[in-house]
């Protein structure tokens, strides 16, 4: 039957459930084989010993043991085994004390042989002696008559073993059953419920082989082993249907579930759930930057960093969830018991841990790092189809953003209802003048003075209120309204800017550029006609480029950040530290500030040796030649460290939140007289 510890050959915790559980089969086993030697006496031992048909019998039961008739749920060392017609044949005709030693020495053999732990050889050998102890009972009821050995059974008495073989069965399968439920942290009904029928079967067809070996030991001990040949036939009938079954279930190269088990395995959990109100996670993983890998050292390497990795991933879950290889460098993971998102988020970072170990491959060292998206069932999904697509909503939410891991959002879902809802309604939004511009002053690190300021675009919806770019920025650069929208941003920017000019108020003020701005080559014409047409000059504006852009598409946007440039306006280079953006790779380009994303200055607070590393990437910024900003600063702390490093500005909530046009024009002219803001532009922002 199958192992409770089919995943990892280490013994429960001492004192957990499973452990008692172990503890309590194992100790009822020992007392039983105990019992009944005792009983069969020393003497009956010894004599039982010197015939020759307990030799060949015990022979065949070992081999029977290590060939066990397996089903497409099991591992291949688990199973029926092949041994159970001689062992059964042996307790009808000697008894629980012959078959218990007997079958004591099979098991413990077959675990040297596999490299069983003790605690599972034991616990095997247990559920042998409690199970075969069971079908003894049915016999001495049934038949008080029947002498203690040597019993052979004839007419309806064949019925009296049927039953004593269904009572094995039910015993060793609940027994087993229990302590792999446990393990896997499951419902002993759906344990139960596995391959049922297969198994039923096979066990049937072993057991009712039982009784004509008992014939052929009665009259000679020479028949016994032709059974062999119709077992090597089951056997190897048995092994072609799982191995076809596994291979129709698995992947090639990792030996990890494939998309069709993990979707059934996935089925099966929400039907579970279903019936006791618990949630199941689902993760999907991709490594990152794992086709460099391929295309640089060829497939063959590019397999065994994935067998590794599949091996890091099975190892780091939990008995009972699946990991599944999807394609490529894809994965998931299915957990069908999970308490909350957190739990959930606790697995996603664990498995991130153990791919992060450096591996050594032909001398060489590798860094693997994964995108990890989250999706829940009920929470986010009630149906295997969308749990999936939300799940890999998140991990694309996770690889763009570079957050690791990402649970799923409805706002950040590019294809759920709302957020089509509002793909519908953009043209509408831009005819009606929706959008508004927030803004966030930047002041210096040596006084506080104010050096520049952040437009922020906002969707004030009717009905949803007040939208961040997060929720529709993305729509926008699937839309056909990217110019469109541009236009909008420049124009009421570049609005407000040419009102301050007018009140005396010179910052000069910063617009963030999406990725599909700057894939337009026709942005330079659409940004130099807004400047005329609020009569602002190019110095007053500013153009912040995302880090990303320059990682993923540096050759696509280099001519359009240089044609920026030769108009007059400034470019920076925004959330620098959240990709793997060296500031080496800005050569030849026309930028002359950099920020340092939120994430990457809160390492100064957040980590031991964050000081240090932001400190390295602040001198370096400034030894090239520009300024570093840093963004996101919320407490006189983390402001101080930024000062003492020689930062050169910072923006954040410490200093003033994104505000609505009057709410930022009361602060720039109230702040303008005493932080001296030059009157020439000469300033940078933020």
């Amino acid at each position: 039957m199958k192992d409770p510890n089919n995943t990892r050959d280490i013994g429960p915790r001492v004192g957990t459930p499973l452990w008692c559980y172990f503890s309590a089969v194992t100790a009822l086993g020992g007392v039983l084989l105990g019992l009944s030697l005792f009983w069969l006496g020393a003497d009956r031992l010894q004599s039982l010993a010197f015939q020759p048909l307990i030799w060949v019998v015990l022979c065949m039961v070992v081999v029977g043991e290590l060939r066990p008739i397996t089903t497409p749920s099991m591992p291949n060392d688990n199973g029926a085994p092949t041994s159970l017609p001689f062992a059964f044949a042996l307790l009808i005709f000697y008894g629980l004390p012959v078959v218990g030693l007997v079958q004591a020495v099979a098991t413990v053999v077959a675990g040297g042989v596999r490299g069983h732990a003790p605690h599972r050889t034991a616990f095997n050998l247990a559920q042998y002696i409690v199970s075969f102890g069971a079908a003894e009972a049915v016999l001495w009821l049934l038949v008080p008559e029947a002498p203690a050995v040597s019993w052979t059974p004839e007419g309806a008495q064949l019925l009296v073993v049927a039953l004593a073989a269904a009572a094995y069965f039910v015993v060793n399968l609940m027994l087993v059953e229990c302590a792999v439920a446990m393990h896997e942290r499951s419902t002993l009904s759906a344990m139960l419920a596995k391959d049922i029928g297969q198994r039923l079967f096979v066990n049937g067809v072993l057991l009712s082989l039982a009784p004509l070996v008992v014939i052929a030991m009665v009259h000679s001990v020479w028949l016994v082993p032709l059974f062999a040949f119709p077992l090597v036939a089951l056997y190897s009938s048995a092994t072609l249907s799982v191995r076809r079954e596994y291979q129709a279930n698995h992947d090639e190269l990792t030996g990890l579930a494939n998309r069709k088990l993990l979707t059934m395995r996935t089925r099966q959990a929400l039907e579970d759930a279903a019936h006791d109100d618990r949630r199941v996670g689902l993760l999907l993983l991709d490594l990152d930057r794992f086709k460099e890998v391929n295309d640089t050292l060829g497939h063959p390497t590019g397999d065994r960093l994935l067998q590794v990795a599949a091996h890091r991933l099975t190892h780091s879950v939990r008995p009972g969830d699946v990991v599944a290889r999807l394609g490529g460098d894809e994965f998931a993971v299915l957990l069908p018991r999970v308490r909350d998102a957190e739990s959930a988020r606790e697995v996603a970072a664990r498995l991130r841990v153990a791919l992060a170990e450096p591996i050594h491959l032909d001398g060489m060292e590798f860094d693997l790092e994964a995108s990890v998206g989250i999706a829940l069932h009920p929470d986010h999904a009630p149906d295997f189809e969308l749990l999936m697509r939300r799940v890999d909503v998140a991990m694309y939410v996770a690889k763009e953003q570079r957050t690791g891991v990402e649970l799923y959002a409805p706002h950040k879902d590019r294809s759920s209802t709302v957020r089509m809802g509002l793909f519908g309604e953009l043209r509408r939004a831009l005819a009606d003048r929706e959008l508004e511009m927030f803004y966030q002053p930047v002041v210096s690190t040596d006084g506080h003075r104010v050096v520049g300021t952040e437009a922020l675009v906002r969707w004030r919806h009717p009905r949803f209120g007040l939208l961040s770019p997060e929720e529709f920025v993305p729509l926008v650069e699937q839309s056909s309204l990217m110019r469109d929208f541009t236009r909008e941003v420049l124009d009421l920017t570049l609005s407000q800017v040419s009102h301050w000019r007018s009140q005396g108020v010179r910052t000069p003020v910063a617009v963030n550029l999406s990725a599909r701005e700057l894939f337009d080559p026709g942005l330079p014409e659409i940004v130099e006609s807004a400047l005329r047409r609020n009569s602002v000059p190019a110095s007053a504006l500013w153009l912040e480029v995302s880090e990303h852009v320059l990682v993923s598409d540096a050759e696509v946007v280099s001519p359009t950040v240089h044609a920026l440039a030769d108009l007059g306006i400034g470019i920076a280079l925004d959330d620098f530290g959240t990709g793997y953006f060296t500031l080496a790779r800005l050569g030849g380009l026309p930028v002359s500030e950099v920020k340092l994303d939120s994430s990457f200055v809160r390492r100064i607070a957040d980590e031991p040796d964050g000081r240090v590393i932001v400190g390295s990437a602040v001198g370096l910024i400034q030894r090239l030649g520009m300024r570093a900003v840093a963004e996101g600063v919320e407490d006189d702390r983390v402001a101080e460290a930024m000062r003492e490093l020689g930062c050169d500005a910072a923006q954040g909530r410490l200093f003033v939140p994104p505000v609505e046009p009057a709410d930022a024009t009361r602060w720039l002219l109230e702040h303008n007289e005493r932080v001296g803001v030059p009157v020439d532009g000469s300033t940078h922002p933020a």
